[in-house]
């Protein structure tokens, strides 16, 4: 696997509906290809190579919320990242570099435009990586994103094309923001004590909705994140009872994400005939590395699994834990691999620390953020 699969390596590129669109996605493949002719086809089969786990490598990449004013400082020295974000520009339709950098806040934090900063900034932490460390690119070999980080996760591992898949997260961010913008609602963030039943306390605030006259409500588990840490997502209305009633509930903390919409959750049906339609519009290949979906921590095996697993994402639970599990099992003895966390915050090396201790142990963070130029 070489470093080109993070910026895209297709050259025949399906239509999208916005012909301008599919035109910046040609010229971006043609100069991918251009600048590693060593990338292999479409057509080919993947490569499937075996590591020991000591010499092996993890890639993970976080999701909305660990975005920054200031992300992506010191990065454009790197790699392809100058030409990410001038290609993100010629997408998105506005200067998501001057966004990350400077701001505002406010208009950062938007869904709409954090899904996409969050993608593209992750990718140019992998840039940042194979200049201070290539050996931790050619050795990984399994890589896995939470929520939107899913489809940074795909490209690094040659699934998807750069262009291409920042496309599908300006659709994906698009519709969820529109789609929470219809209904109050939100996440909030649970740690509970070990007997604490979550999803019963999901039907208790769903009860104390309906008694509010609310049609179908909707209070379920969003992200299964660590033992007895969860993501509860849903009206507004749902989560103020989940908090007023935390004690009763053996909630030992609550908090509400910074978030503008109930994720994962049945609130973000308007989104997933949106998103399919752009993903069977696009190029996806079996990835080269494993890549495990958020929907069951299993690995992805094929295109058409990546196509239906990335829209059934959206209304089913982030099982992030189950995905860790899966991930570093091990025997008794045997090494762990090194992992990287790739993107903004470091979330993701929190959970792991709380899931399996001795993996956090060979943990490292790239942060997309330099202090020095």
């Amino acid at each position: 696997m070489t470093l080109s699969m993070t910026f895209g390596c297709c050259s025949k590129v399906r239509l999208f509906r916005n012909k301008a669109t599919v035109d910046l996605c040609r010229k971006l493949s043609d100069a991918a290809i251009s600048s590693d002719e060593t990338q292999s086809s479409a057509g080919e089969k993947p490569r499937r190579r075996r590591r020991a786990p000591g010499n092996a490598t993890v890639l993970l990449f976080p999701g909305q919320g660990s975005q920054f004013v200031g992300m992506g400082k010191g990065l454009l020295k790197y790699g392809n990242v100058k030409e990410m974000f001038a290609v993100a520009q010629k997408v998105l339709g506005y200067d998501l570099l001057s966004l990350c950098l400077n701001g505002p806040e406010k208009d950062l934090m938007k869904t709409v435009h954090c899904q996409p900063a969050v993608f593209v900034c992750s990718l140019a932490a992998v840039e940042r990586l194979n200049h201070e460390n290539p050996a931790a690119i050619e050795s990984c070999v399994t890589a896995a994103g939470f929520s939107v980080g899913e489809f940074a996760a795909l490209v690094f591992s040659g699934a998807m094309n750069f262009a291409e898949a920042l496309f599908a997260v300006k659709v994906r961010a698009e519709a969820m923001q529109k789609a929470s913008d219809q209904v109050p609602s939100g996440m909030l963030s649970v740690i509970g004590r070990p007997q604490a039943n979550y999803k019963y306390a999901c039907v208790q605030a769903r009860e104390h909705c309906l008694s509010l006259g609310i049609h179908e409500p909707v209070c379920a588990i969003a992200n299964y994140l660590f033992p007895d840490g969860r993501v509860i997502a849903g009206h507004k209305e749902a989560l103020d009872f989940l908090q007023s009633h935390s004690r009763e509930l053996k909630f030992m903390r609550t908090r509400l994400l910074p978030v503008s919409g109930a994720f994962h959750t049945a609130l973000m049906e308007p989104v997933v005939k949106p998103l399919s339609d752009v993903l069977r519009q696009i190029e996806i290949r079996r990835p080269e590395i494993s890549v495990h979906s958020n929907v069951d921590g299993k690995r992805y095996m094929h295109d058409k699994h990546v196509r239906n697993q990335l829209a059934k994402q959206l209304v089913s639970p982030v099982k992030w834990e189950q995905t860790l599990h899966e991930i570093y099992e091990r025997g008794q003895g045997q090494e762990f691999p090194h992992t990287y966390e790739v993107g903004p915050g470091r979330h993701l090396g929190s959970t792991l620390q709380k899931c399996n201790m001795k993996a956090f142990k060979n943990y490292t963070h790239v942060d997309v953020a330099l202090t020095e130029d």
